[in-house]
């Protein structure tokens, strides 16, 4: 389930899935305050159409029903692409049982299921960045603090963020943290 964080100017005003805060965005878009509304996953701001009740606001950004599967074989969303190996890992992959597609689709699997430390942390930095541009990007310290998250510095990235307003501030180094739980 997405999660989003809400802000009115430098204050958080929400936080959550959207069924949950889609009242006090309301609330807030209609007494005409700004508001801006980061996708804690990607950091990106996300856009919402805030007309209406709050049901009709989580109904219209709801995501669309599936429709019921059709009869015959199953269409898997395949995506043909053209893969450079050298020569043994060909070798390698032909030996494999199922042949090279299968096995590239396990190894895949396998490796987005269990990420890296630093596949994690180059995820939370990246979205730590883009959830600093959209809402610090003015701010002092903001090209310090993105040296500082780049290089690995927390000391200084948290020296560079001092001056931020404090939601702004511990929203970010939650994110740049990885720790959805403090966002």
């Amino acid at each position: 389930m997405t999660t989003l964080t809400a802000f009115s100017g430098p204050q958080r005003s929400a936080a959550g899935p959207l069924d949950q805060i889609a009242e006090t965005l309301a609330a807030t878009a209609a007494a005409g305050r700004p508001l801006l509304v980061i996708d804690d996953t990607t950091g990106r701001v996300t856009d919402l159409d805030l007309r209406g009740t709050p049901d009709e606001i989580v109904a219209r950004h709801a995501a669309p029903p599936r429709e019921t599967p059709a009869r015959g074989r199953p269409r898997l969303g395949v995506t043909a692409r053209e893969v450079t190996l050298l020569p043994r890992h060909w070798d390698w992959l032909a030996g494999q049982p199922g042949g090279a597609s299968a096995t590239l689709r396990r190894l895949v699997e396998g490796a987005s299921r269990a990420p890296a430390p630093q596949d994690r942390q180059r995820t939370a930095r990246d979205t730590a960045y883009r959830a600093m541009q959209a809402l610090g990007g003015d701010l002092p310290g903001y090209e310090a603090a993105l040296r500082a998250l780049y290089a690995g510095d927390a000391e200084g990235f948290a020296a560079a963020l001092a001056a931020w307003p404090a939601d702004l501030r511990d929203y970010v180094q939650a994110m740049a943290q990885g720790d959805p739980a403090h966002r």
